[in-house]
């Protein structure tokens, strides 16, 4: 979305004509839907400004500009190298505590820009311009100040707004960059937002939680609230995934939280006693786990509060064990659902769900992002895999794979699925061998499904973990790759 000319978007009175016309100045992808007072608040704005600074008219802002996956919406917001100037527009009806806040959320925000700044709000039903102050008071502000902050700010950019606010720089993993989760360096999304203030609302309720696919901010959401929750109360996180590094460091740097991991022989040891309980990976769950976790629960009167992967992208068999399930069978349990994909982004998102099922519906036209790849040996195998690391992939194998001893499985920057849990990568590569089908149904199966053994598991949470590009290397399986070129698209050639 490009920065436009206010004052000529103004000249228009006419709402379908004035929508049309920013669309066709901001580039923006949809029509923006303009309500009668904001465009009145527009040109009141302009006006006001007009009367202390002749050159009013050619300024360009970025009008009604929505953060990437945040939903964060700005009215004005005007930025060159050195300031970003954020300007609220209300009618009326507003009071102090609330221009107040919103101004310290925008400046919350834009800080991450890492540039000066200067937020205002202006009602224009009092004719009255504040702003915020540095120490974060709202103050009372003059229109010949405003002008001179503006003419100080100079020529600014008008380039798509979007590359200033990229989501790498807002969306983290806490086991990805810990050390920016520990100085609360990250965002939440609205809707994780709302659903913090509901669990936070109903912490009497013995059981509550929240799901969603591989990449719609479970974990990032998950431990938000533990600190959260921490201030006031004694807590504990159950990780039912692997003990990683990261998460000793974690465990190591959050002084108000203790880490519980599952023993060998798969219990939890707890000594003492927590007033919330917070269960990580709880997909992960058997019924004995569950047990000594309500056990715990009832004993300490501690509320307990999951977090847990979908997975009904893939056929029942090839799930494993139905945490889920288990979890959404507890008496009065509280469930909230995480829509948005945040680290995942849309087109990566289709694409796995259409290479786990293909009677999944494929609304698009092209998978730019995805490479699909062919090699009929192992040796092909090998050197298609060392040209994408050098590339910035990484490679992601199955735990079978891992546990088998496979030597190409291990060479190179390898990895398996329980080490990728909860991180991200920008990049990732899979291989999809001759024990990959479809079955009669479109979904992709095991041809020979061992206990413990789950490839397409594997195959769905490894692929969750890219952010931008994947790549798939088929291995001997013609059968499985006219899926994959069918599902991007590709041309069939000889």
């Amino acid at each position: 979305m490009k920065a436009i000319n206010i004052y000529s978007l103004t000249r228009i009175n006419d709402p379908s004509r004035l929508s049309s016309l920013e669309r066709q100045l901001s580039g923006r992808s949809g029509h923006l839907r303009i309500k009668a007072w904001e465009t009145e608040g527009l040109r009141a704005f302009c006006a006001r400004l007009l009367e202390v600074y002749e050159d009013a008219a050619s300024l360009r802002f970025y009008y009604s500009f929505t953060m990437p996956k945040l939903g964060k919406e700005f009215d004005l917001l005007r930025i060159n190298e050195d300031l970003a100037v954020n300007i609220e527009l209300k009618s009326g009806n507003v009071s102090d505590e609330a221009i107040q806040r919103q101004l310290v959320q925008n400046r919350y925000y834009i800080s991450a820009l890492g540039r000066g700044m200067a937020f205002y709000t202006y009602i224009s039903g009092t004719d009255r311009l504040v702003r915020l102050s540095n120490s974060g008071r709202l103050v009372e502000a003059g229109w010949e100040e405003l002008a001179e902050v503006l003419e100080r700010q100079g020529e600014c950019g008008r380039g798509d707004i979007e590359e200033l606010f990229k989501e790498d720089s807002y969306l983290i993993s806490p086991l990805t960059d810990p050390a920016r989760f520990l100085r609360q360096d990250y965002f939440l999304t609205s809707q994780q937002r709302d659903i913090k203030k509901q669990i936070l609302r109903h912490m009497d309720a013995p059981f509550q939680g929240f799901t969603g696919f591989p990449g719609t901010g479970k974990t990032i959401l998950l431990y938000d609230i533990a600190m959260h929750a921490s201030r006031r109360e004694r807590v504990c996180i159950f990780h039912l995934g692997p003990h990683t590094p990261e998460l000793e460091e974690l465990d190591s740097r959050l002084k108000r939280i203790d880490f519980y991991y599952l023993s060998p022989d798969g219990r939890l040891s707890v000594p003492g006693n927590y007033s919330v309980i917070f269960v990580d990976e709880g997909h992960r769950i058997s019924e004995g786990i569950l047990e000594q976790i309500r056990s715990y629960s009832e004993r300490w009167k501690a509320p307990v509060i999951l977090s847990y992967d979908r997975e009904d992208a893939m056929h029942e068999d090839e799930a494993g064990e139905d945490g889920a399930g288990l979890i959404e069978a507890i008496p009065g349990f509280i469930r909230y659902r995480l829509t948005n994909r945040i680290r995942l982004n849309s087109e990566l998102s289709a694409f796995i769900r259409c290479l786990m099922w293909r009677g999944e519906s494929n609304h698009r036209a092209s998978y730019p992002s995805v490479t699909p790849l062919y090699a009929s040996d192992e040796e092909e195998l090998s050197r298609q895999l060392k040209s994408l690391q050098s590339e910035g992939y990484v490679c992601i194998r199955d735990e079978s794979a891992l546990a088998k001893g496979d030597e190409k499985a291990r060479e190179g920057a390898q990895i398996g699925v329980s080490e990728a849990s909860c991180k991200e990568y920008d990049n990732v590569v899979m291989i999809l061998d001759s024990s990959f089908v479809y079955d009669a149904q479109g979904y992709l199966r095991q041809k020979e499904s061992t206990g413990g053994d789950h490839r397409v598991r594997d195959l769905f949470h490894g692929l969750s973990r890219a952010k931008h590009r994947i790549a798939l290397i088929v291995l001997d399986n013609p059968e499985v790759f006219d899926e994959l070129l069918s599902i991007v698209q590709l041309p069939l050639r000889a």
